[in-house]
């Protein structure tokens, strides 16, 4: 299975820091949130990775290369202009291939085992259609509303009780974003909440470390908790 990591954003609540260093270059315990999530993947046995970028997005070329040093192979999807996440990874399904494939935010710190996802895809691969699994997570106290339900069968609906927030781990199939037209901006949201009227978005909680690393606050928090983490 193939990985995308989401690094094509601007960090506007980060700002100024975002201004001269991009959010996935952010330093946490000693290595980036990008390398951190490389790292995760890399030892997941997830070794083939595209990973999308925009702005400063030369310094995370940069900064990572072809991903021999942190032994992954790295394909880049450039974005002129930033695509939104469908649209980003709609630009990038020439490299994805033809097989469901995890996606990953570069600004979230979490301790989440993504072999977990190992046999989500396989499972996602006997379905023809758009179909995508999800890792949601208790609502942060930035978040208190949630985004999605997680039924006892393990599929996620849309509801006003019991809410979960989306973690910015999924694995998705190719099919869910054929339609858009490479280069074209497009949304995640709505397409999810399509997808769970028609009974093929699932889903799993996770209540372990997970981080948004959208504020200076949260930046603190991340890096708290990376502290005591060994980064070899």
């Amino acid at each position: 299975m193939r990985a995308m990591i989401l690094a094509a954003g601007r960090g506007e609540r980060l700002r100024p820091l975002t201004d001269r260093t991009p959010k996935p270059l952010i330093e946490v315990g000693g290595r980036s949130l990008i390398e951190w999530q490389v790292a995760r993947l890399a030892r997941a046995g997830l070794r083939e990775l595209v990973v999308n970028v925009s702005h400063l997005g030369e310094r995370i070329e940069a900064a990572l290369g072809d991903g021999a040093r942190l032994g992954v192979a790295i394909a880049w999807s450039r974005e002129p202009v930033a695509l939104e996440t469908a649209g980003g990874i709609a630009a990038a399904l020439p490299l994805l291939g033809d097989e469901p494939f995890a996606v990953v935010n570069a600004d979230i710190w979490c301790d989440f085992d993504y072999r977990r996802l190992i046999p989500v895809a396989t499972r996602l691969a006997a379905h023809a259609g758009a179909g995508a699994h999800l890792v949601l997570v208790p609502n942060p106290a930035h978040h208190p509303a949630g985004d999605f339900v997680l039924a006892p069968d393990g599929l996620v609906r849309v509801g006003p009780h019991q809410r979960l927030t989306f973690s910015g781990i999924g694995v998705y199939t190719p099919a869910l974003f054929v339609d858009i037209v490479s280069g074209a901006r497009a949304a995640l949201a709505p397409r999810l909440v399509a997808l769970a009227g028609t009974g093929h978005l699932c889903g799993e909680r996770f209540d372990g470390c997970w981080i948004d690393v959208g504020t200076p606050e949260r930046l603190a928090l991340a890096r708290a908790a990376a502290a005591s983490v060994d980064v070899a």
